[in-house]
């Protein structure tokens, strides 16, 4: 099957590049439980190449796994990637978890990145999680907690405004 192939190759090789191209290859293969436990694995990795996980991060932002188990252990990988060094896997670790937001430790860990973090653009990412997340109680508490910050308290309000004009489907 062509997704070993590419876990294979992804495994096989030392050069970031090719370890690139596998990852992303995988997106349309998705459905497989393998290739989901793969790509969080990767991004739960933190010696594994950056852009690797970066892409891993994207494609399980848009491809949230179908099993409550594996979606819950794609989102904590992802929100452990929030405490390292390395500014930009942190950023799109942020951006990447409005698809796990049910989970309490994701949402806590996203809590803690989107109020205190030193990063501005970690903090924005974060913010477009919740956003992407969409209203939900804890989504616009979390929203109004920002009311006062510098730096996101306007964007929370427009979006806590546009979220009290949504109606609700019928």
């Amino acid at each position: 099957m062509l997704e070993n192939r590419l876990i294979e190759r992804f495994r096989s090789t030392s050069d970031d590049d090719v370890k690139v191209e596998a990852v992303a290859a995988l997106d349309e293969h998705v459905a497989d439980p393998q290739v989901i436990a793969f790509l969080t694995a990767v991004t739960a990795d933190p010696d594994e190449y950056d852009l690797a996980r970066i892409e891993c991060m994207k494609i399980l932002r848009l491809w949230p796994p179908p099993t409550l188990d594996a979606r819950r252990d794609a989102g904590r990988a992802i929100a452990a990637a929030l405490r390292e060094d390395d500014e930009l896997v942190r950023q799109y670790a942020a951006m990447s978890l409005g698809p796990y937001l049910d989970d309490p430790p994701v949402f806590e860990a996203l809590t803690v990145t989107l109020l205190h973090d030193d990063d501005l653009n970690v903090r924005h990412n974060a913010l477009a999680a919740v956003v992407e997340a969409g209203p939900a109680d804890r989504h616009a508490d979390l929203l109004r907690r920002l009311a006062g910050d510098p730096e996101l308290g306007r964007a929370a309000a427009r979006t806590l405004d546009r979220w009290a004009d949504e109606k609700p489907p019928r």
